[in-house]
């Protein structure tokens, strides 16, 4: 590399540096340190190699690229403005982390057209980039290189690297040799409390080679170097690892190399004497012409190939078009409602996860982007369906992901699907082990971005595999989490309409909450998608009630069964099932109160009883779980905690004294 060029690109890492450094120094809030160490590496990496077009900033063939390291999210607000997206200005740097603005604490999904994914939460951005990539993979299987060839890129540091949802995404990335994903290493042996070797003595390089990745080690502010390894890793038959190693806070005199430079502005003496060490003699947020000029001008690099890029996309049609759009064929779901006919004249009796099956077996031949899989359980999830094909690292046209004993990631490797664009990504696993995905799945909320979480097991009727296995907390919690739909039918019918508006929602991610055990069929007509509108009477007389029973799922059997029970002694109760309490709480309040009605209500579900009172009100009773479940057969726990119909029965009376 010749000198020239070498000072060339050490102005342009320079504007980076005190871009982010001014930014953060105004709002007195941030984490300086790695901008100003990674600076180098981003520099070569977006003015060399990175595939984008600032100007087209949602073109699908471009890279992608995921600053793991969220907290050092200044770098890429100064790579944005820097290389001419419109929807930045130096005023939004200026704004840095202000109520408002886009330039928020860490990078967040739809405030800049430039970032590919929300980040801040350590080890989700390198695991969703993994889902972005094998995305890439999936539908270059599918199209060819001349509609998607590209890489994804990270840049992480040693915190994504110590959170254990790293080890499962990297794991599955050599696994399935997924070679277009290439993550730089801010190796600066710094974090919050000190230097990482006091709390950390892990090989990352052995670690990484451990499970199928190549691996190279680089000074992180050698040029040269970085545009070799960065080549390198482009022609690699692995997923790579670029260890880099840095100074963090590079160019402040006093700080660099410390991990007082981390999480906390520099200060204004240290601004002062960076400017000083660096020769950058300009005032805050000014970059130069000529450097502008430099980096505005790596950034049209690509505006032939994105010209190319789009002839041959318009000459794909529309099919394609609607593909990597993730447009709904039409009258996609015309087999859906033939199976809801069906199970309404054969009374299909069967458990809402076998359902649930039939249900993606009308699905899947008829939504091409469509991909399932689960975290091996399909089994017991019946997630897998007869046509469906696995990905595997010697082929990637398939639609079905075995994430293997992995939640945490393929809850993060979802979203990475999704974000990517071109795939609507469903997983399965036991609902009480959301938890382990549930970082991801509240991420899923936050960018709202359409997954679908297959989440068997739902109850106690888990039976025998005991409190372990049963969620009892879950339903509560989901419900209180914003922007996901918490979907829990009671049958076929109530199944298929939670499927049709889970895939329909484009910006709610939904969970499937599916029984163990069969349930009977309870509908008697499929003409309207009642689930759609959360809750609705699915028996008895609304206008000669006495009482109202609500239950979701397994329990609305119990309730009308509780119905009809009642009559016998002259009472009168109305069922509302409520498979979808979100959506329930957004229909106009008159809809709510003739569902309701202003009798009694009484709430079944074989769940925590957590956040049904704002239903039934002081006057009402909740049927439900005060502690975790226990051992046994599923019949028996119902008896044991008292959700039985003898207890339903006996509350309806109660309340009607």
């Amino acid at each position: 590399m010749m000198f020239g060029e070498n000072t060339q690109l050490s102005s342009m890492a320079n504007a980076i540096r005190f871009l982010s450094a001014d930014a953060i120094e105004k709002s007195k809030s941030g984490h300086p340190g790695m901008p100003l160490g990674m600076a180098d590496v981003a520099t070569v990496l977006f003015s060399k190699f990175i595939k984008l077009n600032p100007q087209a900033p949602h073109w699908f063939d471009r890279d992608r690229f995921v600053l793991s390291a969220g907290h050092g999210s200044m770098l890429m607000y100064s790579l944005l403005y820097l290389m001419g997206y419109e929807d930045i200005s130096i005023d939004d740097l200026m704004n840095f982390r202000q109520l408002g603005a886009k330039t928020a604490g860490h990078p967040e999904y739809g405030h800049l057209a430039g970032i590919d994914m929300t980040t801040g939460p350590l080890g989700q951005g390198i695991s969703s980039a993994v889902g972005m990539a094998l995305a890439e993979r999936i539908i270059n299987a599918k199209y060819g290189d001349d509609l998607c060839s590209h890489y994804t890129y990270v840049i992480n540091g040693d915190g994504c690297l110590m959170e254990g949802i790293s080890e499962e995404a990297i794991s599955l990335a050599g696994h399935l040799r997924l070679n277009k994903l290439i993550v730089l290493w801010d190796n600066n042996n710094i974090t919050i409390d000190g230097t990482v070797d006091k709390a950390n003595s892990t090989d990352q390089i052995k670690r990484f080679q451990a499970v199928g990745w190549n691996t190279q080690e680089i000074d992180g502010h050698d040029y040269s170097a970085i545009e070799k390894a960065i080549a390198k890793a482009q022609k690699s038959d692995k997923p790579t690892l670029i260890a880099c190693k840095t100074k963090i806070g590079f160019g402040a005199p006093n700080k660099a190399g410390t991990s007082k430079c981390h999480g906390s502005p520099l200060g204004a003496d240290e601004v002062a004497a960076m400017r000083k060490a660096l020769n950058w003699n300009y005032d805050p947020f000014e970059v130069p012409e000529e450097i502008l000029s430099a980096w505005r001008s790596a950034a049209r690099r690509n505006a032939e190939t994105y010209a190319k890029w789009q002839e041959k996309a318009q000459a794909a049609g529309k099919e394609f078009d609607d593909y990597i759009n993730d447009r709904l064929p039409a009258d996609w779901d015309k087999h859906l409602k033939a199976l809801e006919e069906k199970a309404i004249s054969e009374q299909t009796k069967v458990a809402t996860r076998k359902a649930s099956q039939l249900c993606l077996e009308q699905i899947m031949p008829y939504v091409p982007q469509i991909v399932g899989g689960s975290a091996d359980l399909a089994a017991s999830n019946l997630t897998f369906v007869d046509g469906m094909k696995t990905v595997t690292a010697d082929d990637y046209n398939g639609n079905n992901i075995m994430y293997g004993i992995r939640e945490h990631a393929m809850g993060a490797i979802m979203n990475g699907l999704a974000l990517h664009g071109g795939v609507i990504p469903y997983g399965g696993t036991f609902f009480v082990f959301s938890d382990y995905m549930r970082p991801s799945m509240r991420l899923a909320a936050l960018m709202g971005i359409r997954a679908i979480y297959v989440l068997t097991h739902d109850s106690i009727g888990v039976g025998e595999d005991g409190p372990t296995h049963q969620p009892v907390e879950h339903l509560a919690s989901y419900r209180a989490m914003p922007n996901i739909y918490t979907f829990r039918p009671c049958d076929v019918v109530e199944t298929a309409e939670c499927w049709r508006v889970a895939i329909e929602s484009e910006k709610t991610p939904s969970i499937l909450a599916l029984s163990r055990q069969n349930l009977p069929l309870l509908r008697t007509s499929a003409d309207i998608n009642l689930s759609a509108r959360g809750g609705y009477i699915i028996a008895g007389d609304k206008n000669k009630r006495q009482a109202t029973l609500i239950a979701t799922g397994s329990e609305v059997s119990l309730a009308v069964e509780a119905m009809h029970k009642l009559a016998e002694e002259g009472i009168n109760v109305a069922v509302v099932s409520m498979p979808c309490t979100e959506l329930f709480d957004k229909q106009d309040i008159s809809y709510q109160e003739d569902v309701l009605g202003t009798a009694p209500r009484i709430a079944i579900e074989a769940a925590a009883k957590f956040g049904w009172e704002r239903y039934v009100g002081l006057k009402g009773d909740v049927i439900g779980m005060d502690g975790f479940g226990a051992s046994g057969p599923a019949e028996e726990l119902y008896g044991y905690f008292g959700i039985t119909l003898e207890e339903v029965v006996d509350s309806v009376k109660n309340c009607l004294k």
